[in-house]
């Protein structure tokens, strides 16, 4: 977009499909279970951020007021003036799409080119300098600058790269599950009674210390929102949350997570965060059982060891596809007693957090980018291949929307710079 807006006519080559294409193959997922390797939750036109909450709060010190110009930016696209102001804004599911697909038509209308069903499968170089791409294993197109903005859920990509021995370093990230409260008991916790039409879905941030000093923390917290399967690879299962623009359903949900780092890893391969992202995300699939059913179990059997057989006072909103579980055996020991502790303790922050009715749904492993692609500090290219570009939370420099915009805008100022030096 920013190359776009500076005379540039950039080509951009998305995996995935536009929006409308996408939402239905999307859909057909959660209903059917019939999954779409390359157009679903992570992948397709506006990537993972598209299905999901659109929160744009951000801990990026940002003193060049780039996060202020993505908030601008997106606003011109659609997106509701109030975004500008408010201190923990977010856009909703609904309104993200639309917002993506104007940005995608004003690069268009700036020169630019969008082409969808167009996996990047090759990177072509000559004395470490990038001369080109091929495209779904044929077409190949020429060029000396790549932006390499592949998301954190490009696992093939990941391999490829490592392939072509660009360097990489694993790096750490969370793992947990989705809980789920109704969302009056978390505005009765919050506000001290439930509200009426006069106060906003009620948001929380939690975080704790286990006894074996590892953190527990809550993120991607989506009020009136809804948890849902995020799963890109077959035979593989993860769920996310997204809520829409009003934030109207009756659930709470978060990510519980606990951080794990490298030294957890079960070795020291720079893949070995994404080999533990794929173990724990089969073990769910198994325990789903067929058409990618989620697992999921009550909060008070998590706690007891023991698989749900029913539900309480808490229905999960990633139905109708989910089966009763046992969710401690799926992920790592550690983790379960850090989450098992950390929610205990929440319980004592939140009233009614470690509900015995809650929800979880397993699992949550796509946080943040299992992997670092290395770069350069100074012109932001890998330390390998000049023209290369690795940028945004794929590359393991962003966790978010606005942090990814951000690091985008950082890499196309220095396409420019370099540009207007030759």
């Amino acid at each position: 977009y920013m190359l776009a807006k500076h005379g540039y006519r950039p080509i951009v080559l998305e995996r995935g499909y536009d929006v409308e294409t996408r939402t239905k193959a999307v859909e057909e997922y959660w209903q059917n279970g019939i999954l779409q390797p390359e157009s679903n939750v992570q992948f397709g036109e506006g990537g993972a951020g598209t299905f999901s909450d659109g929160k744009l709060n951000t801990l990026v010190k940002d003193k060049y007021g780039r996060s202020k110009e993505v908030m601008k930016i997106f606003v011109q696209a659609g997106a509701p003036e109030e975004i500008l102001y408010e201190s923990k804004p977010h856009i909703g599911t609904d309104i993200l799409k639309k917002v993506v697909t104007n940005m995608r038509q004003e690069i268009i209308r700036n020169g630019g080119e969008v082409h969808f069903g167009s996996k990047v499968t090759g990177i072509e170089t000559q004395n470490k300098k990038i001369t080109g791409v091929i495209v779904n294993n044929s077409e190949r197109i020429e060029t000396d600058q790549v932006v390499l903005a592949i998301g954190h859920s490009a696992r093939d990509t990941f391999a490829y790269l490592m392939k072509e021995q660009i360097p990489m370093e694993a790096k750490s990230f969370a793992v947990g599950m989705r809980v789920e409260h109704s969302q009056k008991l978390i505005n009765e916790s919050m506000y001290g009674t439930e509200h009426g039409m006069e106060l906003p879905a009620a948001p929380y941030k939690l975080t704790a210390r286990t006894s074996v000093d590892r953190g527990v923390y809550s993120f991607c917290m989506c009020p009136g929102g809804y948890v849902v399967n995020a799963s890109s690879e077959e035979g593989r299962l993860a769920v996310n949350g997204m809520s829409y623009h009003a934030r109207d359903s009756h659930n709470a949900n978060s990510a519980i997570v606990v951080t794990v780092t490298p030294e957890d890893f079960e070795s020291d391969h720079p893949l070995a965060g994404m080999y533990l992202q794929r173990k724990l995300e089969s073990k769910a699939f198994v325990a789903g059982g067929e058409n990618y059913n989620a697992p999921i179990q009550r909060v008070d059997d998590f706690l007891n060891n023991r698989k749900s057989t029913h539900l309480g006072d808490v229905k999960p909103s990633i139905g109708p596809n989910y089966e009763f579980s046992n969710l401690n055996e799926i992920l790592p020991e550690y983790v379960c007693t850090s989450m098992a502790q950390g929610i205990v303790k929440m319980g004592r922050m939140l009233h009614g957090f470690d509900d015995g009715d809650a929800v979880l749904t397993g699992v949550e492993s796509r946080s943040s980018s299992p992997v670092r692609i290395m770069r350069k500090t100074d012109t932001l290219e890998s330390v390998l291949i000049e023209g290369l570009y690795p940028c945004g939370e794929g590359a393991g420099y962003a966790g978010g929307i606005i942090s990814a915009a951000v690091d985008g805008i950082k890499c196309a100022e220095k396409i420019i710079e370099k540009s207007n030096k030759n």
